[in-house]
């Protein structure tokens, strides 16, 4: 839960950076903004993808697994075959 109020946090700082930036007609803190706000966009994805995935496998852990096998099965053949 903190993690997503800090990269929440972290967005809004990022979007003021960008705002103060096209502001002052700086690019170099527009640019570094927009790179900030996306990134922690990017981290907020992946957390609430993972906690997706944490209560798929807590609900049913035998299709987690199955899953889990068939991927690294899949990587296991991609990767011996280079």
């Amino acid at each position: 839960m903190f993690d997503k109020a800090k990269d929440k946090a972290e967005e809004a700082a990022g979007a003021v950076q960008q705002q103060f930036g096209r502001a002052t007609g700086s690019a170099e803190h527009e640019a570094k903004g927009a790179v900030r706000r996306r990134a922690s966009q990017a981290t907020y994805a992946v957390d609430d993808a993972l906690d997706c995935a944490r209560d798929a496998a807590a609900k049913s852990p035998l299709t987690a697994l199955a899953v889990a096998a068939g991927v690294g099965f899949v990587l296991g053949k991609l990767l011996s075959s280079r």
